[in-house]
């Protein structure tokens, strides 16, 4: 599972002009990317031309990629979701009719949610702080990075029990910091 730390860095090497970089990102991303080229032209061949010219300009500006909080698949669909409705208006002669790409809003957070979501993001990370560094770890990995139990049990050479214990005690002590 590639992480979103995974991804910065990809996008950082690629943007140094590392092509192993290049192709490992294409491979996490590609197949979300061209779906959000599919779902705005409607058009698989075009779709396929938008997911190849996406992937040059990525290659182009990957050097001015900067790490921000926000997860950088944003980067990278807003990127290819400006270049398929470059490719739609080209298409339709310069003017794109607004209920033609209604679903197509910027899902990204507002100023206020973002500056809410970092004001949280501190508090779940001064209360997991309070946890065992294992136990934080754990939970990390678990519901912020997507390891599964038994994966986890693996990593930290624990049976399976005990580590749907420490994430069940571990979520308790947050609820209880978090709501404090």
């Amino acid at each position: 599972m590639t992480t979103r730390e995974d991804v910065e860095n990809m996008i950082q090497r690629v943007g140094l002009g590392d092509r192993a970089a290049f192709s490992a990102l294409y491979d996490a991303t590609s197949a979300k990317l061209f779906g959000v080229c599919l779902r705005i032209l409607n058009d698989r061949a075009e779709a396929e031309d938008a997911l190849q010219d996406a992937f040059v300009r990525i290659w182009q500006k990957a050097g001015s990629y900067a790490v921000n909080g926000y997860s950088p698949m944003t980067w990278l669909i807003t990127l290819t979701r400006n270049l398929a409705i470059d490719r739609l208006r080209a298409r339709k002669g310069g003017a794109v009719d607004i209920d033609e790409v209604h679903d197509l809003k910027d899902t990204g957070p507002t100023p206020e949610a973002a500056a809410v979501a970092a004001s949280e993001r501190s508090r779940l990370d001064g209360c997991l702080n309070e946890l065992d560094a294992d136990r934080a770890e754990a939970v990390r990995g678990a519901y912020l990075e997507g390891y599964s139990y038994d994966e986890l049990a693996a990593r930290f050479a624990v049976p399976l029990n005990t580590m749907r214990t420490w994430l069940r005690r571990s979520l308790i002590k947050l609820k209880d910091c978090l709501s404090a």
